[in-house]
């Protein structure tokens, strides 16, 4: 896994059943994408607002595996990968003491902010996308090791 994001569900996170409310299982994604720009150097108050660029979602996807829980110790992972020269998506898994209880996927396309045209992905999310592929590589390398020994 490339960025790991540590989160609590919290009793606004669900419905009236009780579990996490389907929508808000995005949300927790977000958060978890946010903190891995900030993490990565990427200047959030710079980034949302009042940006050059924009990167909207123009597709989102959640697979629920088990339900979740008001007080759940989530482990959100992110794996953001480049699908072209003005798209990047981002694969999420949700775990729960190591047991993955959903699966996400946010896809984000980059558009120059007043004219709402599509824009080649800026250095910065270039660099952010790289050095994710690159640590989900090496994590792989190690797991591969790790088997093998």
């Amino acid at each position: 896994m490339s960025f790991s994001y540590h989160r609590t569900v919290h009793f606004q996170d669900t419905d009236a059943a009780g579990v996490v409310y389907f929508a808000n299982i995005l949300s927790i994604c977000h958060e978890a994408y946010e903190e891995s720009l900030r993490t990565s150097g990427i200047n959030l108050k710079d980034f949302f607002t009042h940006p050059q660029v924009a990167f909207p979602i123009v597709h989102a996807s959640v697979d629920f595996l088990r339900p979740i829980f008001c007080g759940d110790k989530l482990l959100v992972s992110l794996m953001p990968q480049k699908v072209g020269a003005e798209k990047f998506e981002i694969n999420y898994e949700i775990a729960l003491s190591e047991v993955v209880v959903a699966k996400a996927i946010t896809r984000h396309v980059c558009i120059e902010a007043n004219t709402r045209n599509k824009q080649p992905l800026p250095t910065n999310i270039v660099h952010w996308l790289e050095r994710n592929r690159r640590e989900i590589e090496e994590s792989e390398r190690r797991k591969a090791r790790e088997v093998i020994a």
